[in-house]
């Protein structure tokens, strides 16, 4: 059965087509699994090792040497190590080592679909979609850190939880990730601490200059990939 998981996960990483299923997977896991199912907590241990699984396969696909693959993999390892710890261990050091090496590993699984998107070969649909998928793990990025910010500084945010059974702060943060990297803002979830305001500044900078920047360089590569071609012909 676990070898199967590997065969498909590893599947999504070595084919450009992969990009789609990683938006489908994602698109499921932010607007139904974690609204929905977000305060089952077995529920959601599940997804993470399923997403932990998804990274580690990338890492073994797309890494250029066994070194970097050692290294990239300890990342994920030591965001499960420390994540286990906060459970059972509530010291600072725990869960300074918890947020950081979380922030690692999104940074890590954005990187390698990075990597997918500018690949060399022609700028095609799929290309677009990995940078979809970059934009949705950016703003689950940012829901983990505003939800740390919320926990371990009182009054940070000020937030009106709806009285719904599966309503969860994790559901909410993301939920205000979205509103801000999409520069919404509906107002019913605002920082108040300036730590809090800074980071929302930053994922709203974000918001406004990924797309921008992103949609430059795919028509830099693909007019160059044009150019290329005619003068083959």
């Amino acid at each position: 059965m676990v070898k199967k998981q590997y065969r498909f996960l590893n599947h999504l990483w070595n084919k450009e087509s992969g990009l789609s299923g990683m938006l489908i997977l994602l698109f499921i896991m932010h607007f139904v699994l974690i609204p929905i199912f977000g305060n089952y907590s077995s529920f959601m241990v599940i997804t993470n090792i399923f997403w932990m699984l998804f990274l580690v396969a990338g890492i073994i696909s797309l890494s250029k040497s066994k070194k970097q693959t050692f290294l990239f993999i300890i990342i994920p390892f030591l965001f499960i190590l420390f994540g286990w710890l906060s459970v059972f261990i509530e010291t600072p050091f725990v869960h300074l080592g918890d947020i950081v090496f979380t922030v690692l590993t999104f940074g890590l699984l954005i990187y390698l679909v990075l990597v997918k998107v500018f690949e060399p070969g022609p700028i095609t649909e799929y290309r677009v979609i990995g940078s979809i998928v970059v934009y949705m793990i950016l703003a689950n990025l940012w829901s983990v850190i505003y939800l740390f910010i919320y926990e371990h500084i009182p009054g940070a945010f000020q937030i009106t939880l709806p009285l719904f059974e599966s309503n969860t702060l994790q559901a909410n943060f993301l939920y205000f990730s979205y509103i801000t990297i999409t520069t919404t803002g509906y107002g019913d979830i605002f920082p108040l601490h300036p730590f809090a305001r800074a980071m929302v500044q930053i994922e709203a900078i974000i918001g406004v200059l990924y797309p921008v920047i992103l949609i430059g360089r795919l028509v830099s590569d693909a007019n160059e990939n044009n150019s290329k071609k005619k003068q083959k012909q």
